[in-house]
Parts: structure tokens; C-alpha cells; sequence
């Protein structure tokens, strides 16, 4: 355990410039990941990053069903839009519709920037302004004690471990990643509210290539198009 807590503490310290804020993705104006279950194709999830002056607007979209014999089991759809100002997080709000449930969060920064304030379907409250919402595609969530959740506004304390280096293979291509897992420090909790996802991102561009987790089947998102 030790080991482990000294490896991040230095993987962190030797990074920290390069994970400073989320310019690292001025250069991308579209990410598009497919989403498997057990190996087969469901669903996708697209961003679209808007850029005006010092503002960055990323628009989010995720759709995906579970089908058997021609019969949805379960339906999913959530659109998004997180925005920054001169690289620091100022807003966020999502609309989900799970079956027929609907979900919501409404994220937005104290203007005097000391804290957040949700309003969410799950949680109403404040939070620590070092807080990131759980979208994944911003690296700087390795770092932060805890994620919001992005369907409902829910606070997950986590830990998150620096498991090394690796190479995947994506659709023939190889990227050499930093792989990361986030769990939920509250051991408490029901284990349909635990969170235990392995995610992996490229060394030099810090973009997310990957993510898995297990929840009533093997789920993986896989990097499809970069723009």
C-alpha cells in the first residue's frame, strides 16, 4: 500500500504542471467513444468543444440501449454542456433520461470561486471548488478527493490509483496510456452506488482512450474519432 500511495504521490508531483488546467485540449474540437457491453457495440458518446476568446463550452451527448430478441430492455440518453472560463470551471448542466426516469444536475461556480453549487436530482448543496464532475474526458479528476455525478449531482469521495504504463490496442491502433482506477472511499455504500472504473489516457496528450467497469455485465468505452 505504501508503494502504491508513494508512486502516485510522485507520478503526481513530477506531472503537476502538465495537469494544471484544460488547455491540454485546445487542439481537440471533437471526441466520439463507442460504447460496448459485453463485447457488443450499444450505444455512443460524443463531445463537441466550443471555443470563443477565453471560453471553452464542451457539449456532451450519450445514447445507448440494451436489447434482447428485439426487445429494449433499457434505454439511455443524456446531453450535457460544461463550460470554463480562461481554463477554470465555471458551470455544468445535463438532462438524462433513464427508461422513462428523468434525471438532472445544474453545477455552477460561487462567483466569488471559493465553492460550487449544485442543484441536482440526487443532491442540492454545496461542494469544494476542486471538485470535478465526472465526464472523464478531463484529466484533472486523478487529482481530486472526490467526483460529482454527472446524471444527478451526487458527491463520490474516491481513490483513485495509478496502476502504470500501458499500451492498448484500438481498433489496430496503439496508445501508449497512463492507466488509472477510481473507487469509491465509502465502503458503506450499496454496491449499486459504489464506483470502480479503470480508465486510461494517452501519455503525451493526456485524451481519453478508454474506460471499463463491471455493473450487471462488462462495459467498456473505446476511443472511436478525434478531431
Amino acid at each position: 500500500m505504501k508503494k502504491i500511495i508513494l508512486t502516485i504521490t510522485l507520478f503526481l508531483s513530477i506531472n503537476s504542471q502538465l495537469f494544471s488546467h484544460v488547455n491540454h485540449y485546445s487542439k481537440f474540437n471533437y471526441l466520439e467513444y463507442e460504447l460496448f457491453r459485453n463485447n457488443q457495440s450499444i450505444g455512443y458518446h460524443k463531445y463537441e468543444f466550443m471555443r470563443e476568446g477565453s471560453e471553452l463550452s464542451v457539449r456532451s451527448e450519450v445514447s445507448f440501449k440494451i436489447t434482447k430478441m428485439g426487445v429494449d430492455l433499457y434505454k439511455y440518453f443524456a446531453k450535457s454542456e460544461e463550460n470554463y472560463e480562461k481554463g477554470i470551471f465555471s458551470s455544468f448542466s445535463s438532462k438524462t433520461k433513464q427508461n422513462k426516469k428523468d434525471r438532472y444536475v445544474n453545477i455552477n461556480a460561487d462567483p466569488k470561486g471559493k465553492e460550487l453549487i449544485i442543484d441536482g436530482s440526487s443532491y442540492k448543496g454545496k461542494a469544494d471548488k476542486d471538485i470535478i464532475v465526472g465526464t472523464w474526458w478531463n484529466h484533472e479528476i486523478v487529482k481530486t478527493k472526490a467526483q460529482i455525478s454527472a446524471i444527478s449531482g451526487r458527491i463520490i469521495d474516491q481513490t483513485v490509483t495509478f496502476i502504470g504504463k500501458e499500451e492498448i490496442n484500438i481498433d489496430d491502433k496503439i496508445y501508449k496510456t497512463l492507466h488509472f482506477n477510481f473507487k469509491s472511499s465509502d465502503e458503506t455504500l450499496p454496491e449499486s452506488k459504489k464506483l470502480n472504473t479503470d480508465i486510461w489516457y494517452e501519455e503525451d496528450t493526456y485524451l481519453w482512450v478508454k474506460a471499463s467497469f463491471d455493473k450487471s455485465g462488462y462495459w467498456e468505452y473505446r476511443i472511436k474519432k478525434v478531431n
